[in-house]
C-alpha cells in the first residue's frame, strides 16, 4: 500500500463529532468528485464515482449518519484490464438529494442554484473545526502524497482554477504556503516543504502518518548531515593529499636541481623530514623538528620551499626561452 493510500484509510476513521463538521467533509467528497443532475422534471439525482473505496466508504457513513440515506452503491469490477474496481453511489429519489445538496449549500431554498458555485459555501467552512474537517474530505477525493523517502509532495487536483484558487486560500490561513499549477485539465494545489506537509497532515488530524513522516524526516536529515560530514571530510583529506604531493614534488626539484646546502638549516631539516615521512601531518612532522614547532610553523616553512622550487622553475624557463 502507498504512503498516499495509508493516509487516506487513517483518514477515514476521522470524522467529526459535530455535525457541522460532518456536513463540511460531505461538502468536499461532493464537490471534487461529485455530481448533479437535473431531469426534465426538475428533480435531482447526485451521483459520486470514484476508485478508492476509502473514499466511497466515508462518502456512505456521511450519507447515513447525517440524513439516514442508504445511497445506492454499484461497483465495477476490470478484471480483464489494468483498471482499478470502481464504484458509483448514487442517491436518486429526488427529496433525498434536496435535503444533502441544501446542507451543504449547493442549492437554495426554492431548490434553486446560485449565480456562481463556490468550492466550498463560506458558511460551510466558517469554524476552524469544519476547515479541517473540509481539507480532509478535499484530500480523500482528490489528493495525494508522495512516498517520503523519496521526496516531499502533497497535492490536491481540482476541476477549475477558482476551485484551486478557493483551496490554496483556504490552506493559507494555516499558514501553509500553497502553490498552484496547472496539469492537462485540472489545477493542481501543492505542498513540497516537509515541515508544512506535516503541519497539513496534523491538521487534517492524519496523527499515524504525520509520525510516519516525521520519523522519514529525521532519518533523512540525519542521513544528508553524515553524507555533507563525509563529503566535507572526503574533500579535506583530498586536499591535504594534494598539498603533501606537491611539497614532495617541489623538494625533490630542489634536491635534484641545486641541493639542499643552499637552504637555511631550518629548511633543510624540514625537506628531509618531509621526504622521510610523506604521509605524517602537519602536527606530527612539526613534532619531529628540533625544536618542535607548531602546525603554522610546518606550513609556512613548506610554503617557502615550494616558493624557491617555484622561483627556480621560472629562472629556468626563462633561461631556455
Amino acid at each position: 500500500m502507498s504512503f498516499s493510500s495509508e493516509v487516506k484509510e487513517e483518514l477515514y476513521g476521522q470524522t467529526g463529532r459535530a455535525r457541522h463538521c460532518q456536513i463540511a467533509e460531505l461538502a468536499a467528497l461532493l464537490r471534487m468528485c461529485g455530481g448533479v443532475s437535473i431531469s426534465a422534471r426538475n428533480r435531482f439525482l447526485i451521483r459520486l464515482q470514484t476508485e478508492n473505496v476509502w473514499v466511497a466508504k466515508k462518502y456512505a457513513l456521511l450519507l447515513k449518519k447525517l440524513f439516514k440515506i442508504e445511497p445506492d452503491i454499484r461497483v465495477r469490477c476490470h478484471p480483464k484490464s489494468n483498471r482499478q474496481t470502481s464504484y458509483l453511489i448514487l442517491v436518486s429519489r429526488d427529496e433525498e438529494a434536496v435535503r444533502v445538496l441544501q446542507a451543504v449549500r449547493l442549492i437554495g431554498r426554492n431548490r434553486e442554484f446560485g449565480p456562481e458555485v463556490p468550492l466550498v459555501h463560506s458558511v460551510i467552512v466558517q469554524n476552524h473545526c469544519c476547515k479541517r474537517a473540509f481539507l480532509r474530505g478535499a484530500f480523500l477525493a482528490a489528493g495525494s502524497l508522495s512516498d517520503p523517502n523519496r521526496s516531499y509532495h502533497f497535492e490536491i487536483s481540482c476541476a477549475e482554477a477558482y476551485q484551486a484558487e478557493q483551496l490554496q486560500s483556504l490552506i493559507r490561513e494555516m499558514g501553509i504556503e500553497a502553490k498552484i499549477v496547472q496539469r492537462k485539465k485540472y489545477s493542481v494545489v501543492y505542498v513540497k516543504e516537509g515541515g508544512q506537509i506535516v503541519d497539513l497532515l496534523g491538521f487534517m488530524e492524519a496523527r499515524k502518518s504525520l509520525l510516519k513522516l516525521e520519523n522519514v524526516r529525521i532519518i533523512r536529515e540525519m542521513r544528508g548531515s553524515v553524507n555533507r560530514k563525509v563529503n566535507c571530510e572526503t574533500a579535506n583529506i583530498n586536499k591535504t593529499v594534494n598539498a603533501a604531493v606537491k611539497q614532495i614534488e617541489d623538494i625533490c626539484y630542489i634536491r635534484d636541481t641545486m641541493g639542499f646546502s643552499g637552504l637555511s638549516n631550518g629548511l633543510d631539516e624540514m625537506a628531509r623530514i618531509r621526504l622521510q615521512y610523506p604521509e605524517a601531518t602537519l602536527k606530527e612532522l612539526g613534532l619531529m623538528l628540533d625544536p618542535p614547532v607548531g602546525k603554522s610553523g610546518v606550513n609556512h616553512r613548506l610554503r617557502k620551499l615550494s616558493a624557491i622550487a617555484d622561483a627556480m622553475r621560472s629562472k629556468e624557463d626563462n633561461y631556455y626561452d
